[in-house]
């Protein structure tokens, strides 16, 4: 990373946001298309963990050892104490995966644009207050309410037909608390002030470690079914290399850079491109439908964004 010292702080922020916006609304696509696939969500959670390993844990043996000074766990792999390197992980790594992969088995792509990223800034802000300190102004309040309206409009629909046996709101409600678990892990980078690329390995490292034996042992159990023998080898390498080396490796990085210029609710803000560009993408790649609560949820959401990191560009 010391070629980033030669560019401007301002330069790598930009960059780092292209990365992210590109790879995150990829990422909400090509999760609704592969869970129609062979591998179930699980399946695709253990590809998205050996693909960034195989990156990650080397590269966090060799951190460790360069740096023998520096607070380390997990057998020396993680260069990360365990208590952040435990706490983030469980939030970064484990929980944003397995809900967010769980939550496209029931409800559409255009859903995942507005409610993952979309709510974001909201969760952000929440935590910010007690745990960085933050003030929200009024304005960035106003933003706020913008956001909540909208992902009103795409999951209050489907929370109203659960009575009537839809699972769609399942699926709602598995992406709003994927996207809990990810602010929670932004704020304890910007909280700890980690470093981007060790964030990014110790939460590798700690999700190999916990939920590559825990998937064998429901495996083993009965409690879960695998398709991974069973799908073919470039579905399998896809996913380890999209999921893996693209959103956890790439985005990752970029993600912390952000945060790191930026602060994590101005990073947060800066994504208000995703749910436009993957709930577009959607229709137009898998053909999805974009009834008009969708399109009004989407249009207050990045309303609500925009209004927001102009506003306040200021703060953090």
């Amino acid at each position: 990373m010391h070629f980033l010292q030669r560019w401007s702080p301002k330069t790598v922020g930009l960059v780092a946001a292209f990365i992210t916006v590109v790879i995150w609304t990829g990422f909400i696509v090509i999760a609704r298309a592969s869970v129609k696939g062979t591998l179930t969500p699980f399946d695709i959670g253990l590809a998205r963990i050996l693909g960034a390993s195989l990156v990650l844990v080397p590269l966090g043996g060799w951190l460790v050892r360069q740096d023998s000074q520096r607070a380390s766990s997990l057998f020396g792999l993680s260069p990360l104490s365990l208590r952040i390197t435990a706490t983030c992980g469980v939030f970064g790594g484990l929980a944003y995966a397995a809900l967010a992969y769980s939550g496209f088995t029931f409800a559409p792509a255009a859903h995942a644009s507005v409610l993952m990223p979309g709510s974001l800034p909201l969760w952000t802000s929440l935590l910010a207050v007690p745990l960085l300190g933050l003030r929200i102004t009024p304005v960035r309040a106003l933003g706020l309410a913008l956001i909540v309206t909208g992902d009103l409009l795409v999951g209050g629909a489907s929370l109203l037909k659960a009575f009537d046996g839809g699972q769609v709101w399942k699926g709602d409600l598995l992406f709003m608390t994927a996207s809990l678990c990810w602010a929670i892990y932004s704020v304890l980078t910007r909280r700890y002030a980690l470093e981007p690329v060790r964030a990014t390995v110790a939460i590798t490292v700690f999700a190999l470690m916990t939920y590559v034996p825990l998937y064998g042992l429901l495996l083993l159990t009965g409690v879960l079914h695998s398709q991974l023998l069973a799908a073919p080898l470039g579905e399998v390498l896809f996913q380890m290399g999209f999921q893996g080396l693209g959103s956890v490796v790439i985005s990752g990085i970029t993600f912390n850079l952000m945060v790191q210029h930026y602060g994590p609710v101005r990073s947060t803000m800066i994504t208000a491109l995703v749910p436009g560009l993957s709930a577009l993408a959607s229709v137009f790649v898998l053909g999805e439908p974009l009834y008009w609560n969708l399109m009004a949820g989407l249009a207050l959401v990045t309303g609500g964004i925009l209004f927001g990191v102009r506003k306040v560009q200021s703060t953090k």
